[in-house]
């Protein structure tokens, strides 16, 4: 039996604050054995996948609060407020991380027991493909831009763990530090890259922007296929975190009764739900003016 769409959320925010913290011890000891500079990106990684876990937590069950009197669209933007943050939070980690990489240019130091770094390093990447593998599913079942946003971090995770122990392997192989504080410079722009698009969605969720013009032709779509309605007009979308918003307004026979012009607004108030299922759809009957 599937699982409900809100447990699926929680849960998703317990499983990726435990895999920050065991990640987070994991990879300081690394730091601190290796000297690395790539490791440090990774660790910065996961440190600020450990915050932004965090504020995924209170954010998610914030969202899922139910609409009230003085939030009558429910609590969804939540998601995006903390997407937001988290954004600010790896744009600034990147660009520190980028100075420690300059620093690193100018007096290079090579690295030491690259071995227990890469073994530190397979650990994690198991870690982190397994939690995005699960955090993929609940997006796909809830549409959550906080468990989104949180699935990004550990995306770059995941690349930040799979170019440090290339890096690590490569820099012992060869004796070239410089081959180590390249890859830190390479996870450092990387996460800006991703501090980037998650601010850019979240802005996107909190400036009320439109649904995919997929979305929006669907949805016309669907309710011009029923044979009572004349016409669609002042169709507007848009999302609170996972909840979907759709108004619109179809025009009917002027000559019909109230009863039957709103049975029909019923009828494809209906096919609307059905193709976008948790959405608040705001379906408003007009008479027709064609003759």
């Amino acid at each position: 039996m599937a699982m409900d769409p809100q447990r699926l959320m929680r849960l998703a925010t317990v499983a990726s604050t435990s895999v920050a913290l065991t990640l987070l011890g994991a990879k300081a000891v690394a730091w601190v054995v290796t000297d690395s500079v790539s490791m440090l990106s990774s660790l910065v990684d996961t440190s600020l996948d450990l915050v932004g876990s965090l504020i995924t937590f209170f954010a998610v069950r914030q969202a899922l609060v139910p609409a009230d009197a003085d939030h009558r669209f429910g609590h969804g933007k939540a998601e995006a407020l903390s997407g937001l943050v988290q954004a600010g939070f790896i744009a600034a980690s990147g660009c520190a991380l980028l100075f420690a990489v300059v620093e690193r240019f100018n007096a290079p130091k090579q690295v030491r027991e690259e071995g227990v770094g890469l073994v530190i390093s397979a650990l994690a990447l198991v870690l982190a493909i397994g939690l995005v593998a699960f955090q993929r599913h609940v997006v796909r079942r809830t549409g959550s831009i906080a468990i989104g946003a949180d699935m990004a971090h550990y995306g770059t995770d995941v690349v930040a763990t799979l170019v440090t122990g290339v890096g690590l392997f490569l820099s012992g192989q060869f004796d070239l530090p410089l081959i180590d504080s390249s890859i830190a410079g390479f996870v450092a722009l990387y996460l800006l890259h991703g501090a980037w698009k998650i601010g850019r969605d979240s802005l996107d969720i909190l400036m009320d922007r439109e649904l995919p013009d997929e979305d929006r032709r669907q949805i016309e779509e669907i309710a011009r296929r029923n044979p009572g309605v004349k016409d669609v007009h002042e169709l507007r979308t848009r999302s609170g975190g996972a909840t979907r918003f759709i108004q619109l307004h179809i025009d009917v026979d002027r000559n019909l009764s109230l009863i039957a012009g709103h049975d029909i607004g019923r009828q494809v108030q209906g096919e609307i739900a059905k193709a976008f299922p948790g959405a608040e759809i705001i379906l408003h009957v007009d008479p027709s003016h064609a003759s």
